[in-house]
């Protein structure tokens, strides 16, 4: 069970609002319990994609975590249309640990993927992580997320990158700004820029949590 020391030392946000999905009502009632201890001013409750499609038409959201398994479809599709309405952060909570389900997950528009056996600890530090503007990939799927990659078409872009830019890969992974990235390895905030760049033109996609999704896939970053 999740305490209040938990969630301290976790780094807790308060004052967002939030949206559920899965259709089962102990588990959503449980993640519900959760985000509300973490801060969430505002969350709501779906146990279909129809039904989430419908309230999330009352106005976006920050944060929505969904199953990928609904009864009217797959959460994928889910995923796709949220990031499209502008909803800001978007996590899987499954039961699926297969490569094929955490990458299409990412390509679809997720920053977070978790599973359901995984401890508070890790749910908690997964759904800050991406609230902080993080990408993040439970722990027991990395290895399966590099595994994936490996018979991806993908790989040569990953191998070209520097070590700078895999640490700039990193900083952008933990949720840093163009900004704070640059104070941290001592360079301007345009380098950082340009550095993203080439990262963007080496992987195919000037997507943030793209780029991490592959990087962490590939097992060169966290």
């Amino acid at each position: 069970m999740t305490t209040a020391t938990d969630l301290a030392e976790h780094g807790a946000q308060t004052g967002f609002s939030a949206m559920v999905v899965d259709d089962h009502p102990l588990m959503r009632e449980s993640m519900v319990a959760r985000l509300r201890a973490m801060g969430a001013s505002d969350v709501i409750e779906a146990a279909s994609i129809a039904e989430a499609r419908a309230r999330a038409a009352a106005g976006a959201r920050d944060l929505c975590v969904l199953d990928l398994g609904l009864p009217d479809g797959s959460g994928l599709e889910l995923l796709a249309d949220l990031r499209a309405a502008g909803w800001g952060r978007l996590i899987v909570l499954s039961a699926a640990d297969d490569p094929y389900s955490v990458r299409s997950a990412f390509v679809a528009g997720a920053q977070g993927y978790l599973l359901k056996s995984a401890s508070p600890h890790v749910v908690v530090d997964g759904v800050r992580r991406v609230l902080d503007g993080g990408v993040y990939a439970d722990p027991s799927v990395a290895s399966l997320l590099a595994q994936g990659l490996r018979t991806g078409p993908v790989g040569d872009g990953i191998n070209d990158l520097s070590g700078r830019e895999v640490e700039v890969l990193q900083y952008v992974a933990d949720g840093q700004s163009n900004k704070q990235i640059g104070e941290a390895l001592g360079l301007s905030a345009l380098t950082v820029k340009s550095h993203l760049a080439r990262i963007a033109r080496k992987l195919g996609t000037g997507d943030r949590a793209e780029m991490v999704a592959l990087a962490m896939r590939a097992g060169v970053i966290r």
